[in-house]
């Protein structure tokens, strides 16, 4: 009689394990679009674990041992001036990439030394395979090849990349080729560029090619400036229209980021590269297919609190 009680007792404990269990899982986002997006710091619970090593070992170093749980498919986290790994996941792994696709459309209007206070005008021919839909630059209205770079790089416009695209010397497809052999220069064997705006899915790479990328970027002013910059008006007529970064962590005064691009189609998930400076350590940081409206960006945060804190430990393990 009494084991049959304490059986009960038992089962009943169980349960009401479970069901704590369950209270402190975390409630999914709801869907957003990327430009509204306003991403509150992360409380993340979850206990740091070791990531599954790459399939092939990444070229830039040994991972650390133990890393922050990554909800995107693909990252890659690189300490900029050593090379040395500090967090990989899938890190060779091919991917589509999305308007991440705006930095190289950026790095080879730059190497073209086109002057970047010409005055450009948007055509009907500049209509992307989305339309103009959410785009305030319409058939006849004039900006600047720089108010161009700048738009597409902070607020990912379409019709501003498609723009660079035809107005680059031989038009968009010389400009696609040149994306190409600035990639095969850069040492992005993986990587393939299709258009200007990152809409297609043929854009693709890897995390371990998207380094070399951001690297490459970052020797760039104008794309360090304009991706960074949380808003910017630009004048049509006799109106401002008000443009913002589609990353918000750039507007955190406690991030100290030096580059970044967000990206989005389906076939992409929900993309992230930064370069930013973490305890004095300049970091490349690629997300890649991430779910769920703030995945990309929580991951960032976790990643640098993970950064922080072990700083932190070696500094107490060098005083003691």
């Amino acid at each position: 009689m009494f084991a049959r009680f304490a059986a009960v007792v038992s089962n009943w404990c169980v349960c009401l394990g479970a069901l704590g269990a369950l209270a402190v899982l975390p409630l999914p986002a709801a869907g957003a679009q990327e430009e509204t997006l306003v991403v509150p710091a992360p409380h993340d619970s979850e206990v740091p674990v070791a990531l599954p090593p790459a399939r092939h070992p990444s070229p830039y170093g040994r991972a650390a041992d133990r890393a922050p749980a990554i909800k995107s498919e693909f990252a890659l986290v690189v300490d900029q001036d050593t090379n040395e790994v500090l967090i990989q996941k899938n890190p060779d792994e091919v991917s589509s990439i999305a308007s991440i696709t705006k930095l190289m459309t950026a790095i080879v209007t730059l190497d073209a030394r086109l002057p970047l206070d010409e005055e450009l005008q948007v055509l009907r021919e500049d209509r992307t395979s989305i339309g103009w839909t959410g785009s305030s630059l319409r058939p006849g209205v004039r900006l600047t090849r720089a108010q161009a770079l700048h738009l597409a790089l902070m607020s990912s416009e379409n019709h501003a990349a498609q723009l660079l695209g035809r107005t680059y010397p031989g038009g968009v497809e010389a400009l696609v080729a040149a994306m190409n052999a600035k990639a095969r220069e850069l040492g992005m064997n993986d990587s393939n560029f299709a258009d200007p705006t990152g809409l297609s899915p043929q854009n693709r790479s890897s995390p371990n090619d998207l380094v070399l990328m951001v690297k490459a970027a970052y020797g760039y002013p104008e794309i360090r400036e304009f991706s960074v910059s949380t808003e910017y008006d630009l004048p049509m007529g006799k109106r401002l229209v008000r443009y913002q970064n589609t990353n918000r962590l750039t507007s955190h005064a406690d991030w100290q980021i030096g580059l970044q691009k967000t990206g989005y189609i389906n076939a992409a998930g929900r993309c992230l590269v930064m370069q930013a400076v973490i305890e004095g350590r300049r970091v490349v940081m690629v997300l890649l297919d991430s779910f769920g409206r703030y995945s990309r960006f929580a991951d960032a945060q976790r990643i640098r609190d993970w950064l922080i804190a072990r700083a932190s430990a070696e500094k107490s393990l060098t005083l003691q």
